[in-house]
């Protein structure tokens, strides 16, 4: 066995494998992987709290928690061993976990998470989700203590991958947790979609919250990203801001997470599909068409 196997970026080698194998693989990551990519981060709030938790090489974990009643929930717990360091940390009562999609470096972790919390419950949009208690559809409301998270459905990147949207609460901005379909700056490949099915997810579903949502996504992907959306509009102002404020963010190691619907949508080339000038740089005139190409020359960047 060699780490690059092994690796969360060979993810063809490992999007199918069986469970047990897959339970094995994440181990290992999370043991080779052991140096944090960011510093965990907290996002204090009046009524709710989130705890950025990095996870493998540039995977996040988030950990929710309802201030008044101490309730919590963790999206994606890759590494169950930093979720339970947190939960102690903060002194709350774990009982959700919120699973974007299937792949094991978002719901590898949840046996073991089942096992050091006993009755916790797991909430996915997909059969395939290890160790899933509750199957949740689109519109479908999950309560955290005081909190309200609506399921939003967003096929593409796999086909039963669920954003869940935290609702804000008095001077609380309200936050989305995204997963693999946006990314900042960017968006996640489309493994078992189409493009019609991601130009649904940004644009209609993701680009109709408001614009002062902040977007936690699944990776610490953002620099790559930006540095694409300049090659797509290479005279866009927007995108050469974020990508220095991103670029020294990184250099201490902190996150560029989270980002903002409304910020998504100046900056963001996938979010950005009727603009001219990225229709201009795909060569296309209708906007399926723009994010298929668009999609195509990111993985090829």
């Amino acid at each position: 066995m060699n780490k690059f196997y092994f690796s969360k970026n060979n993810l063809s080698n490992l999007i199918n494998l069986k469970t047990p194998v897959k339970n094995i693989v994440y181990k290992f990551c999370n043991k080779v992987t052991s140096k944090m990519h960011s510093v965990s981060t907290l996002i204090q709030g009046q009524n709710m709290s989130i705890k950025i938790l990095p996870a493998l090489d540039d995977n996040f974990m988030y950990l929710i928690i309802d201030e008044k009643t101490k309730e919590a929930a963790i999206v994606d717990p890759v590494n169950p061993t930093l979720v339970s360091s947190a939960v102690e940390e903060h002194k709350v009562k774990l009982n959700k976990i919120l699973t974007t999609h299937h792949h094991w470096d978002h719901a590898g972790g949840n046996v073991e998470m089942c096992k050091k919390f006993p009755n916790i419950k797991v909430f996915g949009g997909d059969d395939r989700v290890d160790e899933l208690t509750n199957k949740v559809s689109h519109d479908e409301l999950i309560n955290i203590g005081n909190l309200k998270i609506k399921c939003l459905s967003t096929p593409c990147h796999t086909s039963g991958h669920i954003c869940y949207y935290l609702s804000g609460i008095d001077n609380d901005s309200p936050a989305v947790f995204t997963g693999d379909t946006l990314f900042i700056g960017g968006c996640g490949r489309f493994f078992e979609g189409t493009p019609e099915q991601m130009y649904t997810a940004l644009i209609k579903i993701l680009g109709s919250l408001p614009d002062e949502t902040k977007v936690y996504c699944g990776h610490e992907y953002t620099c790559k990203n930006l540095l694409f959306g300049m090659k797509v509009e290479p005279s866009n102002e927007d995108i050469k801001k974020q990508l220095e404020w991103a670029n020294n963010q990184r250099k201490e190691r902190k996150p560029t997470v989270p980002s903002t619907i409304g910020d998504e949508k100046k900056f963001n080339p996938f979010m950005r599909v009727h603009e001219s000038s990225v229709k201009d740089f795909t060569g296309t005139n209708d906007h399926i068409s723009t994010m298929a190409k668009l999609r195509q020359e990111k993985d090829n960047f």
